[in-house]
Parts: C-alpha cells; sequence; structure tokens
C-alpha cells in the first residue's frame, strides 16, 4: 500500500476543538502506522478488500494527568472513553452510510466495536507514538506525553478507508452535536 503524507485541510494541521468545559480536542487524519500496515488483517479481520486506510486521531484533554492510577483518575478516563464512543460511533455510521469502511477502536481493549475482533489487539498510544512522536511515560499502562497538555491526554483512535476530506468534513459536521466547537 502506498500512502500520503497527514492530511487535513491545511497540511499537518489537525482539527482543534474545544468542549463546553474548555477541554480541548484535537483529531487528525493519517496514513497509517507500519504496525497497522503489518497486522490489518489481524486487528481488522473484516477488512480483507480496503487499499487505502486512514488513521483518526481523537485526542482529548482530560481534566487531570493521567500517569496515575486513582478512582478519580479512572473515572476520568471512563468519562472521556464515552464521549469518544458517542462521537466515534456517530462518525463510523455516518461515514458508513455513504459506503466507506469505519471502525472505531475501543480504548480498553484494542479491539474494534463495529467489526470482528482480531487476533491482535490495536495499542493506540503506540499508534499516536509513531504517527505524531509524542513521548511515552511506561507505568502500568502507557501514557502519552501532550506537547501542550502534558500526561493530561486522553488518546483514541477510527480507522477508515473514507479520503481525508471526507472524514474531515462530517467531523466538523457532527462535533457540534458532541459539545465541541471548533476553534482557530
Amino acid at each position: 500500500m502506498n500512502y500520503p503524507p497527514v492530511y487535513s485541510s491545511k497540511q499537518n494541521c489537525p482539527i482543534h476543538l474545544v468542549g463546553k468545559t474548555g477541554q480541548a480536542v484535537q483529531i487528525s487524519i493519517h496514513s497509517p502506522s507500519r504496525y497497522i500496515c503489518a497486522n490489518c488483517e489481524r486487528i481488522l479481520p473484516d477488512w480483507k478488500q480496503q487499499s487505502t486506510l486512514w488513521v483518526v486521531i481523537v485526542l482529548q484533554q482530560s481534566q487531570y494527568q493521567l500517569q496515575e492510577t486513582t478512582p478519580l483518575i479512572e473515572e476520568e478516563k471512563e468519562r472521556l472513553r464515552e464521549k469518544f464512543m458517542r462521537f466515534g460511533f456517530d462518525l463510523a455510521f455516518n461515514l458508513r452510510d455513504r459506503s466507506y469502511f469505519t471502525d472505531l477502536i475501543d480504548p480498553r481493549t484494542g479491539y474494534p466495536l463495529l467489526s470482528h475482533p482480531g487476533i491482535v489487539p490495536h495499542d493506540d498510544t503506540a499508534v499516536v507514538k509513531a504517527l505524531l512522536n509524542y513521548p511515552v511515560i511506561k507505568n502500568k499502562c502507557c501514557v502519552l506525553v501532550h506537547p501542550e497538555w502534558g500526561t493530561a491526554v486522553y488518546p483514541s483512535i477510527l480507522i477508515s478507508e473514507a479520503p481525508p476530506i471526507m472524514i474531515e468534513w462530517v467531523t466538523k459536521s457532527i462535533a457540534p452535536m458532541h459539545g465541541w466547537q471548533e476553534i482557530s
């Protein structure tokens, strides 16, 4: 597979959003990491005929630094996971309605939510590290270090065969339904 570099309407610029509570959300569209290319059928066994795939990285700013494990932090992770899944399902079904294979990866398990699970889980943190070159702290689990938010970042991933311009358009059209407004 031959993939062009990161794409959005402005080259190398993610979609910047902000929620009602002021927490930032960054969404960027990338060609897949080497891991996804090498393991696509092991991660998404239903996806055998797709010639082009795109990785949509959704980074949500957390209220707390996520390197510790406390009940409060676990509650925050669950809140962010649920927020991603509501948004991710809307994005995925919108793209699927347009006949584009799309799936979201459960951040907790690493398995797809709309396809049969593969024999290999997806590692959101490793893919964000590979595609955005963000450092990772290895504790009980791997924690990303965002250049502005530190470890107060919750990563999530969607995979789609839709062209980046379509992913971007649908993302921007549904973001307000999830309380996210675009900022420049």
